[in-house]
């Protein structure tokens, strides 16, 4: 009997120190199930907070963020419409500045033909000037001669006239004289 006691009291004692086991485990297993519940649900709650609280940050920094790239668009985009201004305003004042070079460069061609031209037309007229200035000292010298001939033919011809008067009263005293011969 004692081997069938031993198996009778082996479960029976195990069973016993179950049960006081289970009794203490079950008495403050609610509590504890409670605590646990009580701590997830908060721990829940305050992970939930703390995710709405992130949420709620990211979406401000989102939001600042976007407002900061907008800015910065609007920035960029001003600079880039100024850029675009200048580089056609530096195209255009280029152009402009072609254009002048080419019209001045024309005009300096033209006013330099037009120098030589007149350089040309200035070198004829000096020429011009001086066959005129030599014909004129010519002319002057001619006039003295012909003064100086027409005085010598003046007195050529009062010598002439001179003589003649001379030669008349020669005759008329030898044609007196031979009529007084004559009549004598």
């Amino acid at each position: 009997m004692k081997k069938a006691q031993a198996y009778f009291l082996v479960p029976l004692i195990g069973m016993i120190v179950f049960g006081a086991i289970y009794w203490n485990f079950n008495a403050g297993d609610e509590q504890r199930q409670a605590a646990k519940a009580a701590e997830f649900k908060k721990m829940r709650n305050d992970k939930l907070l703390e995710d709405a609280r992130l949420r709620e940050k990211a979406v401000k920094d989102a939001i600042s963020s976007q407002e900061k790239r907008r800015a910065e668009k609007e920035v960029k985009d001003a600079r880039d419409r100024k850029d675009k201004e200048e580089r056609e305003n530096a195209n255009q004042a280029r152009t402009k500045a072609f254009r002048d070079s080419e019209k001045l460069q024309k005009q300096v061609e033209r006013l330099t033909k037009e120098v030589a031209t007149t350089k040309e037309e200035i070198s004829k007229i000096e020429d011009d000037k001086k066959r005129l200035v030599d014909e004129v000292t010519f002319i002057k010298g001619f006039v003295k001669k012909v003064e100086g001939n027409a005085k010598g033919l003046t007195d050529v011809i009062e010598r002439i006239n001179a003589a003649d008067a001379a030669a008349e009263a020669a005759a008329r005293v030898a044609a007196a004289a031979a009529a007084a011969a004559a009549k004598k």
